[in-house]
């Protein structure tokens, strides 16, 4: 059975970091991509950035560039994102996710549980 359990969030200030984790457990993640998503209130889920497991290449949403990192530790199984100069517009519940040889949307089979961050202003 598949699970990813994300850690890390909370509230923090304006220009904070916060990194998040994702645990991954349950079968082999080589050929799959791992995710990273948020929703915010009354907002539609959107994502954030992804990493191959495999090679690591990694994709940004444009709003996050350059201010958030995505990594992997294979030894660890877990996924983590680093988030830098946080903004009040970066609050939403993050949501870890696994798609299999796909970074598309539809391809997102196995969802994590989701963890609130909240930034103040």
């Amino acid at each position: 059975q598949v699970q990813l359990v994300e850690s890390g969030g909370g509230l923090v200030q304006d220009g904070d970091s916060l990194r998040l984790s994702c645990a991954a457990s349950g079968r082999t993640f080589r050929n799959y991509f791992m995710g990273w998503f948020r929703q915010a209130p009354g907002k539609e889920r959107e994502f954030v950035a992804a990493i191959s497991w495999s090679a690591g290449n990694t994709y940004y949403a444009d709003s996050v560039k350059g201010h958030f990192t995505i990594s992997r530790d294979n030894a660890k199984n877990t996924v983590y994102l680093q988030m830098n100069d946080l903004k009040p517009e970066d609050t939403a519940v993050y949501f870890c996710a696994a798609a299999l040889g796909s970074t598309s949307l539809s391809a997102y089979k196995y969802w994590g549980q989701g963890t609130q961050v909240t930034v103040s202003s």
